[in-house]
């Protein structure tokens, strides 16, 4: 296909100089060294289900953002979902682009960018498959990708709660099946084999697009189906491995100081770790030479 190219800005425009990362001070830098991370909500954070049923907070997409760009640098979001990580680049003067599948969903990111008489920094929503996203670039010139990617088919059931007590368990998501779309092209449809497939074949045609040492970070949590842990996030390296790019980091979203009461879920005699209090953030970079 074609390519269609943004016209939209990869370099960056603070004045820091060398091979630095990021425009950090050795004190912000510090704490991001911590291998477990808390964040919390703000007003305008997306937390009704019914706008979107997964979304990450501001504050952790700006602190992934300000970890790894520079100012005027390029993000991506190849699941945009919400426009929470083109929020946060609008927010830290970063130039972004977030593509989503779901027409709705595309509507609701541009919703939330606010419009400035200067743009210092320019946010783009694009409604277009994730596949697809190499086409709008050149090379080398994305500095981050960061997202949180459909969960396969495993939201693709009726929501039981079974991590709330009682009558918490009968709110409004009881018995709703909180799944992204039923788009034949949504990875949300997919058993976890052929979402892995997928995963690698989007990041391996992406690879040329990211500049070299530039850093894919994929927000992810491990879920259940029918009895058995699926490890999700062990899918994802596989296929970011297998599509060039080398894992460097996971980091531990510790979301215990968020969570609104757990349940005693498979108490007394089936001890299982609730997914609900923990998430990972994996970080990935592109070699300077392709393996």
């Amino acid at each position: 296909m074609k390519k269609t190219l943004l016209d939209i800005s990869s370099k960056k425009t603070c004045g820091c100089s060398g091979n630095k990362l990021n425009c950090m001070d050795a004190k912000s830098w510090i704490k991001c060294q911590l291998g477990v991370w808390q964040f919390n909500y703000e007003k305008r954070d997306i937390r009704d289900k019914e706008l979107h049923p997964a979304t990450f907070p501001i504050s952790l997409a700006k602190k992934v953002i300000e970890l790894f760009t520079h100012e005027g640098e390029l993000v991506i979001d190849p699941f945009n979902g919400s426009g929470t990580t083109l929020v946060a680049s609008q927010d830290l003067n970063r130039n972004a682009v977030g593509f989503d599948i779901n027409k709705e969903y595309c509507e609701l990111s541009e919703s939330r960018i606010h419009k400035m008489l200067l743009d210092w920094s320019k946010q783009i929503t694009i409604n277009d498959d994730a596949r697809n996203v190499p086409l709008y670039f050149e090379d080398e010139v994305i500095s981050l990708a960061l997202t949180s990617p459909p969960y396969a088919n495993l939201l693709n059931r009726q929501r039981l709660n079974k991590s709330r007590r009682g009558t918490d368990r009968l709110n409004a998501q009881f018995m709703k099946v909180e799944q992204y779309s039923q788009n034949k092209n949504d990875l949300g449809v997919l058993s976890i084999d052929d979402f892995e497939i997928a995963i690698f074949e989007i990041y391996s045609n992406l690879f040329p697009a990211i500049k070299p040492n530039g850093h894919i970070v994929i927000n992810v949590a491990d879920m259940w189906w029918e009895g058995s842990r699926i490890p999700i996030h062990i899918y994802i390296i596989r296929a970011l491995e297998k599509a060039g790019f080398i894992f460097k980091n996971t980091i531990i979203w510790d979301r215990t100081n968020i969570v609104n009461g757990i349940g005693i879920f498979g108490w007394p005699s089936n001890y299982i770790t609730m997914g609900t209090t923990f998430e990972y953030i994996l970080d990935f970079y592109k070699p300077c030479t392709q393996i």
